[in-house]
């Protein structure tokens, strides 16, 4: 059987920002708006992510996953273009996307992004990823694909998340299910199940909890994006270590501590009564040249 080949990106944060009405920076966006163009848009630029999304698609994927950040301060054309970027990735019965904090940025901009990118979080059950949908539920393949939501607005400095007790109760519950089930489970998440150093501004709030799901329950695989680099973390499940991996700004030249643009690829295949996970990592490493950084067996 040939292996399924899963890509993963994220943190695109598409520029350029479009113009902003003086109403819409009255809160926390005037600080984003600032930093993007002081220094945020040298940094996410869009040619580079163009030349890593047609390599991405030059490896014709099966599927693609995309955790979140595609946006910047969270103003509505933001997500309009966002829209339009995600369609030239690929149709919603082939992209799975999670938002991150930058998505939902201020308050009252979360009905935004699921009414416009709805298409893009829909589980097998037909609902869309509002509020109340989330976790989702995806089968394809051999892949069992499980969508949460840690985007939730903060105060301004800040870039935390959260899942909170519902969705919570509802991965338990979806995870569950899945026992019964021979499919390589893969959780997608905007931010990290364990927080780095030196970021606990930017923590998942209730990592605790999801940790302790996830050793009770089990998953093959976690991804994520927000810190912007390259990451492999083990987790404790039940069956052994689980990894969670995360991946550079899929625009970004390299700056300070963060890493230049990459995206994963992952070569998933049954291996007698276990998985297989072949991991591939690709991106722009020496004078920002565009090719191979990793290919390795991760399970």
């Amino acid at each position: 059987m040939t292996p399924f080949l899963l890509a993963h990106l994220s943190d695109p944060h598409l520029g350029p920002m479009p113009p902003a009405r003086l109403g819409e920076l009255a809160s926390k966006r005037a600080i984003g708006y600032l930093n993007w163009h002081r220094k945020r848009h040298m940094i996410h630029r869009r040619d580079v992510l163009g030349e890593l999304v047609a390599d991405m698609k030059a490896h014709n994927p099966d599927h693609i996953a995309v955790t979140g950040d595609l946006v910047n301060i969270a103003l509505p054309l933001e997500f309009v273009e966002a829209r339009k970027w995600l369609e030239g990735v690929g149709t919603p019965d082939h992209v799975s996307l999670v938002p991150g904090n930058h998505d939902a940025y201020v308050r009252g901009i979360r009905e935004h992004f699921p009414h416009i990118w709805a298409d893009y979080f829909r589980g097998d059950d037909g609902t869309s990823g509002n509020d109340a949908a989330f976790p989702y539920l995806q089968r394809r393949g051999p892949l069992a694909l499980i969508g949460v939501s840690t985007a939730v607005p903060t105060a301004p400095f800040m870039a935390t998340g959260r899942l909170g007790h519902e969705q919570r109760a509802g991965l338990g519950k979806i995870l569950q299910q899945l026992a019964a089930e021979d499919l390589f489970r893969v959780l997608l998440i905007h931010h990290p199940p364990v927080t780095s150093p030196g970021r606990w501004a930017a923590r998942l709030r209730d990592s605790r909890d999801l940790l302790e799901l996830i050793a009770r329950y089990g998953v093959d695989l976690v991804l994520h994006g927000h810190d912007h680099r390259h990451a492999t973390v083990w987790l404790d499940g039940p069956r052994g270590r689980i990894p969670a991996v995360g991946v550079p700004s899929a625009s970004a030249m390299a700056h300070g501590h963060n890493h230049p643009a990459a995206y994963n690829l992952f070569s998933i295949e049954r291996n007698g009564d276990a998985w297989r996970c072949q991991q591939r990592v690709r991106g722009f490493a020496d004078g920002m040249k565009l090719g191979e950084i990793k290919d390795e067996r991760l399970i």
